[in-house]
């Protein structure tokens, strides 16, 4: 416990402690309004403040290690995914390339018609027409030939392209 004496000494510490505060903030609020006179006298703002701290930030922040290794490793991933991507639409381009002059040339080389890479592709062409005209309710489930599927093919491609887009739905829909 504390003594009167003692009571008396942190109650007067006390207010002189309060008064000195609101000196220092008298102090503090006439420092910045004279802050603030200078900074517009000179042309600045809250905005270009907020910029020049943006920019020394991002400043500061690419000139750190750990940037610099990400920067690295990222650039370098991206050129070795365009590297495969490249390869990998080549490898396409080709495979697409063979398959178009074997097709084209199926007709005339009955050879190449009766290997085994054709013939698979044959069946799946076949299956996947067979399954369209089963989805979009045609009469024809058998199957057909290849030679009947590109025909079919082509007379729809003349119908739509004679009758447009409206004539290809009607005929969808009956």
């Amino acid at each position: 416990m504390l003594s009167e004496e003692e009571k008396e000494e942190l109650k007067a510490e006390l207010v002189q402690l309060e008064d000195e505060i609101t000196t220092l903030r008298q102090v503090l609020s006439a420092k910045e309004r004279h802050l603030v006179e200078i900074k517009q006298k000179l042309g600045m703002n809250l905005m270009n403040e907020l910029k020049q701290n943006f920019s020394k930030s991002w400043h500061d922040m690419q000139t750190t290690t750990a940037y610099k290794k990400t920067h690295e490793t990222l650039s370098h991933a991206g050129q070795k995914a365009t590297a495969a991507f490249s390869n990998v639409g080549t490898a396409i381009s080709k495979k697409f390339g063979d398959m178009s002059y074997s097709i084209r040339h199926s007709i005339s080389m009955p050879a190449m018609r009766n290997s085994p890479t054709f013939k698979s592709f044959e069946e799946r062409v076949e299956t996947t027409v067979t399954s369209l005209k089963t989805k979009v309710g045609g009469n024809n489930h058998g199957g057909g030939s290849f030679e009947e599927v590109l025909s079919s093919t082509a007379q729809a491609s003349a119908q739509s392209a004679s009758g447009g887009p409206r004539q290809a739905e009607e005929e969808l829909q009956c």
